[in-house]
């Protein structure tokens, strides 16, 4: 498959310094991100990093413009009055 020079030359290529410390800081860096993102994104954790959770207020209370008979989509209510 391979020539004898080829393998060689892989080998030097493989297994010299900057390769070697390149893959070294990528594996480091890879275990670090999985480290934060295990940090930030556990489940049940209250404390920490993140706001504590709001309640929402209930549904009933967010739609208090109710559209007149006349008007089917009830857009005069929200929309503010025109200059001329």
């Amino acid at each position: 498959m391979f020539s004898e020079e080829v393998r060689k030359m892989l080998v030097q290529v493989i297994s010299s310094w900057q390769v070697l410390v390149v893959t070294v800081v990528l594996i480091l860096y890879v275990f670090l991100i999985n480290y934060v993102a295990r940090i930030y994104h556990r489940p049940g954790r209250s404390g920490g990093l993140f706001l504590p959770r709001t309640k929402r207020e209930s549904s009933s209370n967010a739609s208090t413009i109710v559209p007149s008979e006349s008007d089917e989509l009830g857009l005069e209510e929200e929309s503010p009055p025109r200059k001329k």
